[in-house]
């Protein structure tokens, strides 16, 4: 039997993983106990529902990526090169569950705002908190592009929103295509919504420090 915390830190990993890779509503308790390899009374030992399980898994995966985040938005970088360096996040972590997964799984917080927004008023709120925790990242950097110079005095926190509904609908799209090549441009679009040519690509860039590979479809067995 694990131990009681690696038991929660399983069932949460577990559950992030399931439902990441296809969806909340078609993955039971059962699947995500068969996947951590913790029996069902472990699980409502620690989580009441599952979707008190899903989340805790949410807030644990934010605080999993938020030092990347703050790696990406350091303020001693350029305003402008932080969007770019989180456009190159999204697109080489697509890349790698693409490669995981065998399809694109998008943003896991829109996911699950968007399959269960009118029946889960818990996840619902839950995914808007976890997209906003995001969002202050690119709002906070909009604002100081704009106090450079970079970009024309307007409303901070309305451009973000909009940049924020472009990149999700960029990941949404490469999700429904299955193609996560879309999101190579990434950088590209978002520059065009804040009315820009597209930066050069620097050596600030995660993109260049590990080059994005070209999307590899899965393998199928011979027929």
């Amino acid at each position: 039997m694990p131990r009681a915390t690696d038991a929660k830190e399983k069932l949460l990993a577990a559950a992030l993983d399931l439902i990441w890779s296809s969806s909340y509503g078609t993955v039971g308790v059962e699947d995500i106990c068969i996947q951590a390899g913790v029996r069902k009374g472990t699980f409502y030992h620690f989580f009441p529902s599952k979707a008190d399980l899903a989340v805790a898994a949410y807030e644990a995966h934010w605080r999993e990526v938020e030092p990347l985040f703050e790696a990406a938005f350091a303020a001693d970088i350029p305003p402008l090169d932080r969007l770019t360096r989180w456009c190159g996040m999204i697109c080489e972590k697509q890349m790698e569950l693409y490669e995981k997964y065998g399809h694109v799984p998008g943003c896991p917080f829109a996911n699950v705002g968007s399959e269960l927004g009118t029946q889960d008023e818990k996840l619902r709120r839950k995914s808007a908190e976890m997209i906003e925790c995001g969002m202050r990242y690119v709002e906070t950097a909009i604002g100081d592009a704009v106090r450079a110079k970079l970009l024309p005095k307007q409303d901070v926190r309305e451009t973000a929103e909009a940049v924020a509904a472009c990149v999700l609908g960029q990941m949404l799209h490469a999700k429904i295509l299955n193609e996560p090549g879309m999101l190579r441009d990434l950088d590209r679009i978002v520059m065009q919504q804040l009315g820009i040519a597209a930066l050069p690509k620097s050596s600030s860039s995660p993109s260049k420090s590990k080059p994005v590979r070209s999307p590899r479809k899965p393998r199928t067995a011979a027929a």
